[in-house]
């Protein structure tokens, strides 16, 4: 028997979208979203979003730096020009906290944050970790001192809402219809992190065009069965 041809797709790339109307607010992350809407009036001016891997800091830290312009700086080198620039703009730290960062530096831009920030709107910072700050195992007790005063919001794991939101706009936006059902069954059994939510839908959007069929409960068990999860 001879096997029915395969379409190949083109490999055309879907970015997430980082757009405040892209965001679905559930449980698991209204006060994190709350934290970012409420910029500049903010309880103080240096602020931390902690969570899990794939609870969606990223895209909200995104959103605020397009509402913002705030700078982007890499936690390993704060620079004397990053902290004077700190005086007047905003600036985000995505992702600190897992490994050796630049203490000093750091220690630098919360007080000149905090310095501009009694004067006059503008002036923030907004970090990311997957940890509180009380965990990020610092050395220097000024700077821990400084980590203390900031406003730290927790967000959770995806909820079953908000990860079958995402699944449905993601197929939404490659113009693929899915049944309910079958959302169902992907939440129900795929990684709770909305990067395994983008890449699971790739994966089925491409399995569809190579079969050229609907991405239906079977093809979703065995692209789940492909990837390492449960598709039983």
């Amino acid at each position: 028997m001879i096997d029915a041809p395969r379409q190949i797709p083109l490999n055309l790339e879907h970015q997430p979208a980082y757009h405040r109307d892209d965001l679905i607010v559930t449980a698991s992350n209204h006060t994190a979203v709350e934290l970012i809407d409420r910029w500049p009036n903010w309880l103080t001016p240096v602020a931390v979003l902690a969570g899990p891997t794939g609870a969606g800091k990223t895209h909200l830290a995104e959103i605020w730096r397009a509402t913002t312009g705030a700078l982007l700086l890499d936690p390993k080198s704060i620079t004397q020009e990053a902290v004077a620039i700190a005086a007047e703009r905003p600036i985000l730290i995505d992702n600190i906290g897992d490994e050796p960062f630049d203490e000093t530096g750091l220690f630098h831009l919360i007080n000149s944050v905090r310095l501009n920030a009694a004067q006059g709107p503008g002036p923030s910072l907004l970090m990311t970790s997957r940890h509180r700050p009380i965990n990020w195992n610092v050395a220097l007790p000024d700077l821990a001192s400084r980590l203390k005063a900031a406003t730290v919001v927790e967000i959770a794991e995806p909820d079953d809402l908000l990860l079958s939101g995402v699944v449905y706009k993601l197929f939404a936006d490659r113009q693929v219809s899915v049944e309910p059902h079958v959302v169902s069954y992907l939440v129900s059994r795929m990684e709770r992190s909305l990067l395994s939510a983008i890449r699971l839908v790739e994966r089925l959007d491409r399995a569809a065009l190579e079969q050229k069929t609907r991405i239906t409960r079977t093809l979703a068990a065995h692209v789940l069965s492909k990837t390492g999860e449960n598709g039983g």
